[in-house]
């Protein structure tokens, strides 16, 4: 556990200011999401059975919450996100190339280490947008990043307009950077000290290709090799004033085809998920081509009010001392 406490915090909105502060800014933020990637809103699972092979496997170390369902004689598997559920709702839903869908997902990480940024609840809008295959390209990549960087910029504006109290910090443009010209501008600092760096400089950045192994022989971050293709990725990153350090809001990319998914899996040493039900759909070519990726809810309330804990946004279970420490320094955890 790693607590960030800033010095001479001060939270300018009251517990009850947050809580309508809160309702504006994801009311806002989903509505422009949907608007701007021509996305619906649809239902989605708070649980999945393991052997569809639909659950997040994120790192490939962390364990999801199981229980028995006792009417099916199974185990259940509470969600870590919805990278390929969504896919394969958008065949399911018949959704034709250039339109997708946006959904709320909830999800239980248990094995969170616990700190300003992450709880063991996560809340984000899980997105997903039908692309030809031919679209599977940095371009394409690109250009969808600076239409969700027009809704932050939008949001950013509207929360200001309703608070004046809450100041503007985004840049006119995001930066674009891969893990590997990064790790080279910053050969002798640590992944997270790397992005810190960046985003002090840039302010708002996308962080592309995660996944990869690096020439140094290490990755930038872990990911799951069965939804982002490695070179088709990337992290939005903020630059956090408060707590003067990287924030990532979103997580994305343009999904493996059967060849980056082989590839993927292969690296990995995952090649016996190719029995699980997803992944046979996707090597036989019957789900369709997508990008998609979470955007935390909580996490761009903490960013847009100036919030120095995302336990003054959500609620959540937190250590004594953490509440403690938190409360000494004006930083009230709900």
């Amino acid at each position: 556990m790693c607590l960030v406490i800033p010095k001479e915090y001060k939270n300018s909105l009251s517990v009850i200011e947050t809580q309508q502060a809160i309702k504006d800014l994801k009311d806002f933020f989903e509505n422009r999401l949907g608007e701007m990637l021509k996305l619906t809103r649809v239902s989605s699972p708070l649980f999945v059975l393991p052997e569809t092979g639909t659950n997040d496997n994120l790192n490939g170390v962390e364990t999801p919450v199981s229980f028995e369902v006792p009417y099916l004689h199974k185990d259940a598997e509470i969600v870590h996100s919805l990278a390929k559920w969504k896919r394969m709702a958008l065949k399911k839903y018949g959704f034709p190339v250039g339109r997708g869908l946006y959904t709320d997902m909830n999800a239980i990480r248990k094995d969170e280490e616990l700190d300003n940024l992450h709880s063991l609840y996560v809340d984000q809008w899980d997105w997903e947008l039908v692309i030809a295959k031919e679209d599977r390209t940095i371009d394409t990549l690109k250009e969808v990043v600076r239409d969700l960087f027009e809704v932050f910029k939008e949001t950013e504006e509207h929360v200001h307009e309703i608070y004046p109290e809450v100041g503007c910090e985004l840049p006119e443009e995001i930066t674009f950077i891969t893990s590997q010209e990064l790790l080279d501008m910053y050969p002798h600092l640590t992944p997270k000290e790397r992005e810190d760096a960046i985003v002090k400089e840039k302010k708002a950045v996308f962080l592309m290709q995660i996944g990869k192994t690096l020439s140094d022989g290490k990755k930038h971050d872990g990911r799951s090799p069965d939804y982002d293709d490695w070179d088709l990725n990337g992290d939005i990153l903020f630059y956090n004033s408060v707590l003067d350090q990287a924030i990532e809001l979103s997580s994305m990319g343009i999904r493996v085809d059967e060849d980056a998914l082989e590839r993927q899996l292969k690296a990995a040493g995952c090649e016996d998920r190719k029995e699980l039900d997803y992944h046979k759909a996707l090597l036989a070519g019957k789900l369709p081509y997508t990008i998609g990726g979470g955007i935390g809810q909580s996490r761009i309330c903490m960013f847009f009010l100036n919030k120095a804990h995302i336990g003054e946004v959500q609620v959540g279970i937190w250590p004594e001392k953490m509440i403690e420490e938190c409360s000494e320094a004006g930083i009230e955890l709900l």
